[in-house]
């Protein structure tokens, strides 16, 4: 099939690439004029394991390709999926200008028959808003308008696509439900499940699929705090009730809250829809705020370790690991506080490229261990694989003080506790912090060995 995609962003580039890879004739639109001569030359603007291999071998191919010339493309698609961006606004709620100007500005070029595929994520309704402004572009009935959410992990993309749980197509018409089954033929083939249904429940699978696992992600975080009091252990506890099989292990990790282009935006706007139409949700709406105080605890935690004016080295700042994501990232709450607290900061990431210019009064550095160099104490904020496999002893010799602040729960007590740090992670029992007074170092509860993590 020929498919057009409009929007070179993180969905679009992934779908595009994707959908190529399925053997359809891709073309991707932006635009950016600067940004698609880059893709004509395989030069990806993101980091996503596997994407740029994967673009490139498409455009060899020659089964993708990129132009800032959306109408042109527009005139012999069978398909034109939109991946714009909506961006939250003041209230919560997601702007749709972007989705409904491309809609307008690509309807009149469309052939008659034609589908419109919604990508990017949206609230419920928007499928039959955005037929009615097609119809009325065209003069016409002709062009169907189709939902077919994105549940694409930053990180993991291109595996979440080609290996997808389901895949969710809204169609208010058998017409475009079969062009999206036509379009999904490799995968359905594969035994991937489909969820065939109406544009409004597909949106709302988006929305709800997300709410519920940020709501996850929010109970294993008030679990670890519980778990501290109780010097219990929230991995312990976690992998007691993930292997419940109504449960299952995914989302129960203990950190410090969820952040990125999804999470946070999509609670926002779930919660807004339901205060719009009179079914408050209650529970997103609790989560949200606990999940950015959340955010400021962990930064009082770090200013409580640290002796006054002292440095601290922070591992990791995108809001996970295998993304140069910083998007609502804890970063972005926890690294201006220390410096407002009077701290001096020292940073690093694997792919540090999305956070320098948004935290750039904090000092950065190429390897992890040249951050912690006459270190106070050392937080790894991130779930790197490099600083799961960090050499304790040589951290050791690195920092100034002892403390290591582990709020993704990655490194092993008894190896930190051997090469002589203070280890402190989140929600669990053995080697425990007791908070010092604001502007005096931290102390070890117990000096005792701690049972493996």
């Amino acid at each position: 099939m020929k498919i057009v995609v409009l929007g070179a962003g993180y969905v679009g580039l992934t779908t595009s690439a994707c959908l190529a890879e399925l053997g359809h004739d891709v073309t991707c639109c932006d635009i950016d004029g600067d940004r698609i001569a880059a893709l004509e030359r395989a030069e990806v603007p993101i980091f996503e394991p596997g994407l740029s291999e994967l673009i490139g071998k498409q455009i060899a191919l020659g089964r993708l390709h990129f132009t800032t010339h959306a109408t042109k493309a527009a005139g012999t698609a069978d398909a034109i999926f939109l991946a714009v961006g909506t961006p939250s606004d003041a209230n919560g709620d997601i702007d749709l200008s972007y989705v409904e100007t491309a809609a307008k500005t690509i309807a009149p070029y469309m052939q008659s028959r034609a589908v419109l595929v919604i990508k990017s994520t949206v609230v419920a309704g928007t499928a039959r808003r955005v037929k009615a402004l097609v119809d009325a572009s065209r003069g016409s009935k002709d062009i169907a308008v189709a939902s077919n959410p994105e549940f694409l992990r930053e990180g993991s993309a291109i595996k979440d696509f080609m290996h997808a749980d389901r895949i969710v197509i809204g169609a208010d018409d058998a017409a475009s439900e079969a062009v999206l089954r036509e379009v999904y033929e490799p995968l359905l083939l594969r035994g991937i499940p489909l969820v065939a249904t109406q544009t409004v429940n597909a949106e709302l699978i988006k929305y709800a699929a997300n709410a519920l696992l940020a709501l996850r992600i929010g109970f294993i975080n008030d679990v670890a705090d519980l778990c501290e009091k109780l010097e219990g252990d929230v991995g312990a506890v976690a992998d007691g009730i993930g292997r419940d099989h109504r449960i299952g292990s995914a989302f129960l990790s203990a950190g410090p809250g969820f952040g990125g282009s999804c999470f946070p935006k999509d609670t926002r706007a779930f919660a807004s829809t339901g205060r719009r139409h009179g079914a408050p949700q209650p529970l997103i709406e609790t989560l949200i705020e606990r999940n950015e105080l959340r955010k400021e605890a962990l930064a009082d935690r770090i200013i409580d370790a640290a002796p006054r004016h002292g440095r601290v080295a922070i591992l990791g700042t995108s809001f996970k690991a295998n993304t140069d994501d910083v998007r609502e990232a804890a970063a972005l709450t926890i690294i201006p506080r220390l410096i407002e607290a009077g701290l001096d900061v020292h940073l690093h990431d694997p792919q540090p490229n999305g956070a320098k210019r948004l935290l750039p009064d904090a000092h950065w550095h190429t390897s992890a261990l040249d951050a912690t160099r006459g270190a106070d104490v050392t937080v790894v904020l991130t779930e790197w694989d490099e600083y799961r496999s960090l050499d304790l002893a040589e951290l050791r010799k690195a920092m100034r003080g002892q403390a290591l602040l582990d709020f993704r729960n990655i490194i092993d007590r008894e190896r930190a506790a051997s090469a002589g740090l203070i280890y402190q992670g989140l929600g669990r029992s053995g080697i425990v912090v007791q908070p010092a007074r604001r502007g005096h170092a931290i102390t070890a509860k117990a000096p005792v060995a701690a049972s493996p993590a």
